[in-house]
């Protein structure tokens, strides 16, 4: 009986002792994965960050130069000043075109993406006014992850469903984003204005059509 307690007490040490190594050992495992999963997304930041600055740098600088001919405040009036916060609740100057044709706003953001201000994918930039309405909660875990050209919310921007609420879509994002996450993200922002243009494009069918095109051979209208 004796050593039964023995060992149930060496046990007990034992187990004690380990228990905080343990939760050492799953906290760093925590902070690995999660600066893991931030450095794959700084990388694909910068990548697709810098390629499509490149590609599209000719024409928004033809954008830049329709706005300075045609605003009388002079190259000052086309580029858009705001106040923003950024990752960790730091307040940075957001830049972009005034003008919102062909999305030359969002485009003229990516050197905010390629300096780390932004990301390709997160939530949006909220002004100080709008963080300071924030709760201590929801300002913590927005402040995790900088905030984005194009996101969740965006994206599901027009569903009316009850749990595609804006900051109930950022919450989750910011939960569980990835690389996988924000690729998809990326082509539903590409797939929306294309498939929105090309239907503007389409033929109108129905409007065009009389009566008659419908009827059956033989058909008339004493039947």
């Amino acid at each position: 009986m004796r050593n039964v307690k023995q060992m149930a007490a060496r046990r007990i040490r034992h187990v004690a002792s380990s228990a905080p190594a343990g939760a050492a050992r799953r906290a760093a495992g925590q902070a690995t994965a999660a600066l893991a999963a931030l450095t794959v997304k700084r990388t694909l930041d910068l990548l697709l960050g810098s390629a499509l600055l490149l590609l599209t740098a000719p024409a928004l600088a033809v954008a830049a130069a329709c706005l300075t001919v045609r605003s009388p405040r002079g190259p000052g009036g086309v580029v858009r000043r705001e106040t923003r916060v950024g990752l960790g609740g730091r307040p940075f100057e957001l830049r972009s075109l005034a003008t919102r044709r062909c999305r030359f706003d969002l485009l003229s953001r990516l050197p905010h993406v390629v300096r780390g201000e932004l990301s390709m994918v997160g939530p949006p930039p909220l002004t100080p006014d709008e963080a300071a309405l924030l709760g201590a909660a929801a300002s913590r875990w927005r402040h995790t992850v900088r905030p984005g050209l194009t996101g969740l919310a965006q994206v599901r921007a027009r569903s009316r469903m009850p749990w595609d609420e804006p900051a109930l879509l950022d919450a989750h994002y910011t939960e569980h984003h990835g690389a996988g996450l924000d690729l998809a993200i990326l082509a539903q922002s590409v797939r929306i204005p294309l498939r929105t243009g090309l239907s503007a494009l389409r033929l109108p069918g129905k409007a065009h059509l009389s009566d008659t095109d419908h009827r059956l051979p033989g058909y008339s209208k004493a039947e």
